[in-house]
């Protein structure tokens, strides 16, 4: 395994202050600290006791942050086998049992019919790969968002009404949005 050197911190929460080592992979790059504070100041008197399913988990900052603000269960998928293992071991520091890590790609996680029901689905896909669009459309055609679920995106272009419409056939609205850098933000949720 690629010895992990990078870290991110958790920014709130129960866990505050904590730090959580993950390794080099092609495409991780962890939600930078200032947008997952937006996100989670966005979600404050929502997230506790709801259940959030991060598809693209990566170094696991979006998960952990979750966790530590309260969330009752967060599943994350991650494919590279790396980011699934160091996301395990820092799980077993963490010593969550609310936490389930699934190596997995997340269109094949998503081909198979949800068994619960998500408050909150996360997506911090790859950039420039267009998985985002397959990814949404997924999401609707397979029944994981149901009225009330809350998504979050990053994603390398500014996210519009007329984009959401053409990857999801649920009612949707635009709750939240912003831009840091590179980086385009938003909470959507499903009417």
């Amino acid at each position: 395994m690629a010895q992990a050197t990078n870290h991110f911190q958790i920014i709130g929460g129960e866990h505050r202050g904590r730090k959580f080592p993950f390794p080099d992979a092609p495409g991780l790059r962890p939600t930078p600290n200032k947008v997952r504070e937006t996100l989670f100041n966005w979600i404050q008197f929502e997230s506790s006791g709801k259940v959030f399913l991060d598809l693209f988990t990566g170094s696991g900052a979006l998960s952990f942050e979750a966790l530590s603000r309260g969330a009752e269960q967060v599943i994350s998928i991650e494919k590279d086998f790396n980011a699934f293992q160091n996301l395990e071991k820092n799980r077993k520091k963490l010593k969550s049992d609310n936490l389930q890590i699934i190596h997995s790609d997340a269109l094949d996680f998503l081909s198979k019919k949800p068994t619960q029901i998500f408050d909150f689905v996360l997506l911090d896909p790859p950039f420039h790969q267009k998985i985002l669009e397959k990814v949404l459309k997924q999401l609707s055609i397979e029944g994981f968002l149901t009225t009330g679920c809350k998504i979050y995106l990053e994603s390398e272009f500014e996210i519009t009404n007329n984009f959401l419409n053409q990857e999801i056939s649920q009612k949707i609205k635009i709750n939240q949005q912003k831009r840091s850098g590179q980086v385009h933000y938003c909470l959507i949720e499903v009417l």
